[in-house]
């Protein structure tokens, strides 16, 4: 695990029953950590002194020996086309990340980073310019989705780890990040609504399942044969296409949850009829639902989008080989909407 300020103790990280046995440790009561917890998990304080239920010699122990992670809002773009907003916050040692609130008829979602920068390299992809930085502790996790809750004073209903990083490249943190949030002595949010995206780390995935959590699995999978995949994704030279496809059955099996593949439309390569038909074939008989993604460009990069017509008749040629297929509504098209552009534009002006 990184490690920021490493003589203090992350106090956000630490589940309920570590929180007790922490207490005991410096010579406190057990049920001092439910109050703490609550302050930390339900009432998101940002500093000790908040907690007013809290003796000050207590208090004083926590400032001495914990560290409160509390995110930083450095800048928010609001779409003025759909209310999305795109957030970049601070972390204490100086790193920016983004996150994104997406409002739906059925609720507040937010996708969260899960590190600072990516070493994935996929090629449509602005958050691995930079390559990976470090990866996000559990309580940099669960605050981009607190600090997004207080700033519009709603409830988040969704959450998906699909921002910068790859959530399977730091998986002990983000199976630590999972139970805050799902615990019923936090948020609360159900592992039905939280959906965790992977580039393919075949291992990680069978790990994943498992654990057999009610978490939705996204596989990016943005290609529909190896030798495209490996000239979009370098993950597809460690993992052939076929084991990722069959690691996302192995997820089906375990837990019973249908399983997204999220498929970028690149104008002009990966987009045609051809291309549709072999997507049929490879995830045929699979419990799966299809994510279509018209690509957003990225400066860095010559990739454009498909047209809609393009877009349509790929989709209508997956249904009609039996494949549940949608097209993701793009959203927050007037500001920096892909993974990765804010934070760059940020990193570039400090440069």
């Amino acid at each position: 695990m990184d490690k920021v300020k490493e003589s203090k103790v992350d106090i956000k990280s630490m589940n309920l029953n570590e929180l007790k046995d922490f207490m005991v440790q410096i010579g406190e009561k057990p049920f001092r950590a439910k109050q703490i917890y609550e302050w930390l998990h339900i009432k998101h304080v940002e500093s000790f002194d908040e907690m007013t239920n809290i003796s000050k010699t207590l208090i004083e122990s926590l400032k001495e020996e914990c560290q409160l992670v509390s995110l930083k809002k450095e800048e928010v773009q609001i779409s003025k086309i759909d209310g999305t907003r795109k957030y970049l916050f601070s972390l204490e040692d100086g790193n920016v990340i983004e996150s994104v609130l997406m409002r739906y008829k059925h609720g507040n979602s937010v996708c969260i980073s899960s590190q600072v920068g990516c070493r994935m390299g996929c090629r449509f992809c602005a958050s691995t310019l930079d390559g990976l930085v470090r990866g996000l502790r559990p309580s940099e996790m669960v605050d981009q989705i607190y600090k997004i809750g207080t700033d519009i004073g709603e409830r988040i209903s969704n959450v998906v780890v699909m921002g910068t990083g790859e959530p399977m490249d730091n998986f002990d943190n983000l199976i630590k990040f999972i139970e805050l949030l799902t615990d019923e002595n936090g948020l609360n949010i159900s592992q039905r609504n939280l959906t965790v995206s992977t580039c393919g780390i075949v291992p990680r995935m069978k790990e994943l399942a498992d654990m057999k959590l009610s978490i939705t699995l996204a596989l990016s999978l943005h290609a529909s044969n190896q030798e495209k995949r490996k000239s979009l994704m370098p993950i597809a030279n460690s993992y052939d296409i076929h084991e990722v496809v069959d690691a996302c059955k192995y997820y089906f099996d375990r837990t019973g949850r249908r399983v997204t593949f999220e498929y970028s439309l690149v104008g002009g390569v990966n987009d045609s009829n051809e291309d549709a038909a072999e997507l049929s074939a490879l995830v045929k008989g699979i419990n799966c639902h299809i994510n279509l993604i018209p690509v957003n460009p990225i400066k860095e990069r010559n990739y454009v989008s498909s047209n809609t017509q393009v877009v349509q008749a790929f989709k209508n040629k997956l249904e009609k080989n039996g494949i549940n297929a949608t097209v993701r509504r793009s959203l927050g098209e007037d500001i920096d909407g892909a993974c990765g552009q804010l934070r760059r534009k940020h990193i570039s002006k400090d440069a």
